[in-house]
Protein backbone atom coordinates (compact mmCIF):
# COMPACT_ATOMS: atom_id res chain seq x y z
CA UNK A 1 0.00 0.00 0.00
CA UNK A 2 1.30 3.10 -1.18
CA UNK A 3 0.33 6.62 0.47
CA UNK A 4 -0.09 9.92 -1.01
CA UNK A 5 1.26 13.31 0.21
CA UNK A 6 -1.98 15.65 1.69
CA UNK A 7 -0.60 18.82 1.75
CA UNK A 8 -3.22 21.26 3.55
CA UNK A 9 -3.25 22.94 6.45
CA UNK A 10 -5.73 21.62 8.72
CA UNK A 11 -3.46 18.13 8.69
CA UNK A 12 -0.57 20.72 9.53
CA UNK A 13 -2.49 21.59 12.44
CA UNK A 14 -3.88 18.35 13.52
CA UNK A 15 0.11 17.11 13.20
CA UNK A 16 1.23 19.73 15.66
CA UNK A 17 -1.55 18.87 18.10
CA UNK A 18 -0.87 14.96 17.69
CA UNK A 19 2.78 15.68 18.56
CA UNK A 20 2.02 15.38 22.15
CA UNK A 21 0.29 11.74 21.96
CA UNK A 22 3.24 11.13 19.57
CA UNK A 23 5.57 11.41 22.42
CA UNK A 24 3.63 9.53 24.37
CA UNK A 25 3.69 6.35 22.54
CA UNK A 26 7.13 6.50 21.15
CA UNK A 27 9.89 3.85 21.30
CA UNK A 28 12.78 5.10 22.44
CA UNK A 29 15.35 2.31 21.15
CA UNK A 30 18.32 4.49 22.72
CA UNK A 31 21.56 2.77 24.50
CA UNK A 32 23.82 6.44 24.93
CA UNK A 33 23.00 9.65 26.11
CA UNK A 34 25.41 11.08 24.36
CA UNK A 35 24.61 9.75 20.98
CA UNK A 36 22.93 11.82 18.14
CA UNK A 37 19.00 11.34 18.00
CA UNK A 38 17.44 10.07 14.65
CA UNK A 39 13.82 11.02 15.47
CA UNK A 40 12.10 8.78 13.20
CA UNK A 41 8.40 9.00 11.99
CA UNK A 42 6.74 5.56 11.38
CA UNK A 43 2.70 4.63 11.69
CA UNK A 44 3.49 1.35 14.08
CA UNK A 45 0.06 0.06 12.20
CA UNK A 46 0.98 -0.53 8.80
CA UNK A 47 2.06 -4.80 9.10
CA UNK A 48 4.73 -6.28 8.42
CA UNK A 49 6.15 -2.80 7.66
CA UNK A 50 5.76 -0.64 11.28
CA UNK A 51 3.48 -2.54 13.57
CA UNK A 52 3.51 -3.38 17.17
CA UNK A 53 3.33 -6.85 18.25
CA UNK A 54 1.79 -9.57 20.62
CA UNK A 55 4.36 -8.12 23.38
CA UNK A 56 3.05 -4.08 22.67
CA UNK A 57 6.99 -4.09 21.06
CA UNK A 58 7.77 -1.61 17.87
CA UNK A 59 8.91 -4.09 14.94
CA UNK A 60 8.62 -4.46 11.48
CA UNK A 61 10.38 -4.13 8.15
CA UNK A 62 10.89 -0.54 8.00
CA UNK A 63 11.65 -0.39 11.61
CA UNK A 64 14.24 -2.77 11.82
CA UNK A 65 16.15 -1.22 8.98
CA UNK A 66 15.64 2.52 10.61
CA UNK A 67 17.63 0.78 13.23
CA UNK A 68 20.22 -0.82 11.11
CA UNK A 69 20.83 2.20 10.00
CA UNK A 70 20.74 4.54 12.86
CA UNK A 71 23.55 1.69 14.47
CA UNK A 72 25.54 2.28 11.34
CA UNK A 73 25.92 5.95 12.05
CA UNK A 74 26.12 5.78 15.56
CA UNK A 75 23.05 7.23 16.40
CA UNK A 76 20.27 6.44 18.46
CA UNK A 77 16.71 5.93 17.45
CA UNK A 78 13.53 7.43 18.83
CA UNK A 79 10.45 6.39 17.28
CA UNK A 80 7.27 8.95 16.79
CA UNK A 81 4.11 7.06 16.11
CA UNK A 82 1.45 8.37 14.30
CA UNK A 83 -1.70 8.27 11.41
CA UNK A 84 -0.14 8.72 8.53
CA UNK A 85 -1.70 12.16 7.71
CA UNK A 86 -0.55 13.22 11.58
CA UNK A 87 2.88 11.74 11.43
CA UNK A 88 3.69 13.72 7.59
CA UNK A 89 1.96 17.21 9.74
CA UNK A 90 4.46 16.58 12.21
CA UNK A 91 7.62 15.83 9.78
CA UNK A 92 6.58 19.14 7.57
CA UNK A 93 6.79 20.73 11.46
CA UNK A 94 10.32 19.56 11.93
CA UNK A 95 8.94 17.11 14.87
CA UNK A 96 11.11 14.01 13.10
CA UNK A 97 14.16 14.00 11.00
CA UNK A 98 12.63 11.22 8.75
CA UNK A 99 9.92 9.24 7.68
CA UNK A 100 10.96 5.32 7.33
CA UNK A 101 7.46 3.82 6.58
CA UNK A 102 7.41 2.52 2.95
CA UNK A 103 7.43 5.74 1.36
CA UNK A 104 7.70 5.36 -2.59
CA UNK A 105 9.86 7.60 -4.44
CA UNK A 106 7.86 10.29 -6.44
CA UNK A 107 8.92 13.34 -8.75
CA UNK A 108 5.60 15.67 -6.80
CA UNK A 109 7.69 14.42 -3.44
CA UNK A 110 11.30 14.55 -4.64
CA UNK A 111 10.05 18.54 -5.51
CA UNK A 112 9.67 18.86 -1.52
CA UNK A 113 11.97 16.43 0.11
CA UNK A 114 14.71 14.31 0.29
CA UNK A 115 15.04 10.47 -0.77
CA UNK A 116 18.08 8.21 0.64
CA UNK A 117 18.53 5.41 -1.31
CA UNK A 118 15.98 2.78 -1.89
CA UNK A 119 15.97 -0.03 0.38
CA UNK A 120 13.00 -1.97 -0.91
CA UNK A 121 11.30 -2.52 -4.39
CA UNK A 122 7.98 -3.70 -5.55
CA UNK A 123 6.64 -4.67 -9.02
CA UNK A 124 3.19 -5.37 -10.11
CA UNK A 125 2.09 -9.34 -10.31
CA UNK A 126 -0.26 -10.97 -11.81
CA UNK A 127 -1.93 -13.73 -9.28
CA UNK A 128 -3.84 -16.18 -10.36
CA UNK A 129 -5.04 -19.89 -8.77
CA UNK A 130 -2.26 -22.17 -8.60
CA UNK A 131 -4.01 -24.50 -11.12
CA UNK A 132 -4.58 -22.02 -13.56
CA UNK A 133 -2.49 -22.43 -16.93
CA UNK A 134 -4.37 -20.21 -19.21
CA UNK A 135 -3.23 -16.87 -17.91
CA UNK A 136 0.23 -16.49 -18.04
CA UNK A 137 0.65 -12.46 -19.36
CA UNK A 138 -0.70 -9.51 -18.20
CA UNK A 139 -2.64 -9.31 -22.10
CA UNK A 140 -4.40 -12.65 -20.71
CA UNK A 141 -6.30 -10.55 -18.59
CA UNK A 142 -8.43 -9.73 -21.84
CA UNK A 143 -12.17 -10.71 -20.43
CA UNK A 144 -11.08 -12.51 -17.91
CA UNK A 145 -12.59 -11.44 -14.17
CA UNK A 146 -10.18 -9.61 -12.07
CA UNK A 147 -10.58 -8.99 -8.35
CA UNK A 148 -9.84 -5.68 -7.41
CA UNK A 149 -10.49 -2.89 -4.76
CA UNK A 150 -11.95 0.38 -6.91
CA UNK A 151 -9.81 2.49 -5.48
CA UNK A 152 -6.59 1.21 -6.31
CA UNK A 153 -4.17 1.89 -8.97
CA UNK A 154 -4.26 -1.65 -10.01
CA UNK A 155 -7.87 -1.83 -10.57
CA UNK A 156 -7.25 1.27 -13.07
CA UNK A 157 -4.41 -1.20 -14.12
CA UNK A 158 -6.89 -4.60 -15.07
CA UNK A 159 -9.48 -2.59 -16.68
CA UNK A 160 -6.99 -0.92 -19.14
CA UNK A 161 -5.97 -4.91 -20.12
CA UNK A 162 -10.11 -5.55 -20.59
CA UNK A 163 -10.55 -7.39 -17.25
CA UNK A 164 -13.81 -7.33 -15.93
CA UNK A 165 -13.17 -6.48 -12.49
CA UNK A 166 -14.97 -7.70 -9.16
CA UNK A 167 -14.91 -5.76 -6.81
CA UNK A 168 -13.70 -6.80 -3.21
CA UNK A 169 -12.64 -4.95 -0.31
CA UNK A 170 -8.61 -5.44 0.35
CA UNK A 171 -6.28 -7.71 -0.84
CA UNK A 172 -6.97 -10.66 1.49
CA UNK A 173 -10.61 -11.01 -0.34
CA UNK A 174 -9.17 -10.83 -3.64
CA UNK A 175 -6.91 -13.74 -3.48
CA UNK A 176 -9.82 -15.61 -1.34
CA UNK A 177 -11.61 -15.46 -4.86
CA UNK A 178 -8.72 -16.19 -6.67
CA UNK A 179 -7.96 -19.33 -4.54
CA UNK A 180 -11.58 -20.44 -4.24
CA UNK A 181 -11.83 -19.59 -8.54
CA UNK A 182 -14.35 -17.32 -8.40
CA UNK A 183 -12.42 -15.07 -10.15
CA UNK A 184 -9.60 -15.57 -12.78
CA UNK A 185 -6.52 -13.17 -11.34
CA UNK A 186 -5.79 -9.87 -8.89
CA UNK A 187 -3.45 -7.38 -9.87
CA UNK A 188 -1.28 -6.28 -7.06
CA UNK A 189 2.00 -5.48 -6.02
CA UNK A 190 4.56 -8.43 -5.28
CA UNK A 191 5.63 -7.27 -1.85
CA UNK A 192 2.08 -7.22 -0.58
CA UNK A 193 1.66 -11.07 -1.97
CA UNK A 194 4.74 -12.31 -0.14
CA UNK A 195 3.72 -11.00 2.90
CA UNK A 196 0.37 -12.83 2.52
CA UNK A 197 2.50 -16.03 1.72
CA UNK A 198 4.47 -15.97 4.26
CA UNK A 199 1.42 -15.92 6.60
CA UNK A 200 -1.18 -17.98 4.49
CA UNK A 201 1.87 -20.22 2.84
CA UNK A 202 -0.26 -22.99 1.64
CA UNK A 203 -2.93 -20.70 -0.45
CA UNK A 204 -3.38 -22.10 -3.98
CA UNK A 205 -1.83 -19.08 -5.60
CA UNK A 206 1.09 -18.18 -7.69
CA UNK A 207 2.24 -15.36 -9.43
CA UNK A 208 2.50 -15.85 -13.53
CA UNK A 209 3.98 -12.45 -14.45
CA UNK A 210 5.95 -9.75 -12.69
CA UNK A 211 6.14 -6.09 -14.32
CA UNK A 212 9.70 -4.53 -15.19
CA UNK A 213 7.76 -1.11 -13.78
CA UNK A 214 8.98 -0.54 -10.36
CA UNK A 215 8.10 1.21 -6.76
CA UNK A 216 11.38 2.48 -5.09
CA UNK A 217 10.77 2.68 -1.22
CA UNK A 218 13.09 5.03 0.49
CA UNK A 219 13.68 7.26 3.09
CA UNK A 220 12.30 10.63 3.61
CA UNK A 221 14.23 13.91 4.68
CA UNK A 222 13.94 17.31 4.56
CA UNK A 223 15.24 19.06 1.73
CA UNK A 224 18.04 21.02 3.35
CA UNK A 225 19.14 18.03 5.11
CA UNK A 226 22.04 16.81 2.94
CA UNK A 227 24.39 15.82 5.53
CA UNK A 228 22.10 13.41 7.23
CA UNK A 229 20.91 12.52 3.63
CA UNK A 230 24.22 11.66 2.97
CA UNK A 231 25.01 9.79 6.13
CA UNK A 232 22.10 7.51 5.78
CA UNK A 233 22.46 6.89 1.99
CA UNK A 234 26.41 5.58 3.05
CA UNK A 235 24.52 3.51 5.64
CA UNK A 236 21.73 1.93 3.88
CA UNK A 237 24.64 0.93 1.06
CA UNK A 238 26.86 -0.70 3.28
CA UNK A 239 24.14 -2.96 4.83
CA UNK A 240 22.98 -3.58 0.97
CA UNK A 241 26.66 -4.61 0.78
CA UNK A 242 26.80 -6.61 3.88
CA UNK A 243 23.66 -8.57 3.42
CA UNK A 244 22.14 -7.14 5.90
CA UNK A 245 19.48 -5.31 3.96
CA UNK A 246 18.67 -9.13 2.81
CA UNK A 247 18.84 -10.82 5.70
CA UNK A 248 15.64 -8.62 6.91
CA UNK A 249 13.66 -8.90 3.61
CA UNK A 250 13.70 -12.41 4.19
CA UNK A 251 12.87 -12.44 7.97
CA UNK A 252 9.68 -10.60 6.95
CA UNK A 253 8.89 -11.83 3.33
CA UNK A 254 10.51 -14.82 2.73
CA UNK A 255 12.33 -13.38 -0.24
CA UNK A 256 14.68 -10.38 -1.02
CA UNK A 257 12.60 -7.34 -1.65
CA UNK A 258 15.66 -4.86 -1.90
CA UNK A 259 15.84 -5.07 -5.30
Amino acid sequence: MKKSLIAVASILAVGVLFLAGCQSKSDDSSDSSSKKVLRVGTEGTYSPFSYRDDNDKLTGFDVDVAKAVAKKMDYEVKFVEAPWDSMLAAFDANKTDVVFNQVSITDERKEKYLFTTPYSVSHPALIVNKDNDDIKDFSDLKGKTSAQSLTSNYAQMAEDLGADISSVDGFSKAVELVGDKRADATLNDDVTYYDYLKQKPDAPIKIVKTSDESTKVAAMLHKDDKDLADKMDKAIKELEADGTLTKLSEKYFNKDITK
